[in-house]
């Protein structure tokens, strides 16, 4: 008899492309996705099993999360995509004998709330609920150690961990790659406004090298909007026509072209975050700077990806890195990851 599996979640960026790839390599039948409202919505495929909240009205709120703690009970597993939702916590906490059948999706922000959250009275009363259903989590599923690792230390996290790349964001991606006819270097600076990345501490770096050929592009057009303000005004003081704010949605493709005609990406995220954009760079093999406090930094140089440390940035030169093309195809694969998500289901 076939698993019931029950997918819970938010129609963020990451769950169009994941909703296809269940439906192209598994059973389709087996699998239930009820999703709360996000940016891409739109994009998910019409489905009798596909169930999105609404509206925001109370009765269609009480009745969607209803459902979804029904489900809970009758599915053979429950993959939690984040848990962000504190409405879905707080059923977990209310019922703590499922939580030995769910599977935490960490995305990073729904684990380092810990960490750079306000500790205000909202946050204490949310980790009121958190701290007992992480603990008791049965399974915690990400593909870096690091995380799992702050997950024990932070909540107590007593789950078995599952290694899955789980979304196609963080498999390679094969790009077609224009050479410019100019000498001008292409940066590429963060992943979205949200504050975590750190922009203005690189700005003030670039804005040493004015005198050279180069241009910074820095994707604003999801997340803390007041933040992305601060940074476009910031920019525009210290570099002027050298940076170019990207404050409108793209499309998947034309994002992954932009890609492919940057040369340096400068992830300074304080926490886990930007690894769908890192690992395309790595697979193209532009040269990379990250922090060295952060889990990423690990899981690349445990694969023996060759990256670089903000703290050494120094320059404007790149180069291409040809290895860490052949390590991204080896590990960061859609084999590897039908295979893990086969293990996981």
């Amino acid at each position: 008899m076939s698993h019931k599996i029950l997918h819970i979640g938010s129609a963020e960026k990451f769950m169009p492309s994941f909703i296809e790839l269940v439906k192209e390599n598994f059973d389709f039948n087996c699998h239930e996705f009820y999703l709360s409202k996000g940016m891409a919505e739109k994009d998910l495929p019409q489905s009798d099993n596909i169930y999105l909240l609404p509206n925001k009205k109370r009765l269609s709120k009480l009745k969607h999360y209803s459902q979804i703690l029904i489900k809970m009970h009758q599915a053979d597993k429950v993959i939690l995509h984040s848990l962000v939702d504190i409405s879905i916590v707080k059923l977990l906490f209310l019922s703590p004998w499922l939580l030995k059948k769910c599977y935490w999706v960490i995305w990073g922000n729904d684990l380092y709330t810990y960490k750079f959250d306000k500790r205000n009275r909202r946050w204490r009363v949310r980790e009121i609920y958190r701290r007992p259903v992480i603990k008791k989590m049965g399974y915690l599923v990400t593909y870096m150690q690091g995380d799992i690792n702050l997950a024990r230390e932070w909540y107590g996290a007593q789950g078995e961990y599952k290694e899955c790349l789980m979304y196609t964001s963080n498999i390679y991606k094969s790009v077609e790659i224009k050479k410019s006819a100019n000498s001008q270097v292409s940066i590429q600076l963060g992943n979205s406004a949200n504050s975590t990345n750190n922009h203005i501490e690189i700005i003030e770096k670039l804005a040493r090298f004015e005198d050279n050929n180069f241009r910074v592009y820095t994707p604003l057009s999801y997340s803390d909007q007041n933040h992305a303000k601060k940074v476009i005004k910031i920019g525009n003081e210290l570099l002027g026509d050298k940076f170019y704010p990207m404050t409108d949605f793209m499309p998947f493709d034309d994002y992954l072209k932009f890609q492919g005609s940057v040369d340096i990406g400068i992830f300074n995220n304080s926490r886990q975050q930007a690894l769908g954009n890192i690992i395309t760079l790595l697979g193209l093999g532009k040269t990379v700077y990250m922090r060295d406090d952060t889990s990423q930094w690990r899981l690349f140089k445990d694969k023996g990806l060759k990256i670089y440390n903000i703290q050494d940035f120094n320059n404007i030169n790149y180069r291409h890195h040809e290895n860490n093309v052949l390590l991204v195809k080896q590990y960061f694969s859609k084999e590897t990851l039908i295979q893990q998500l086969t293990e996981l289901f």
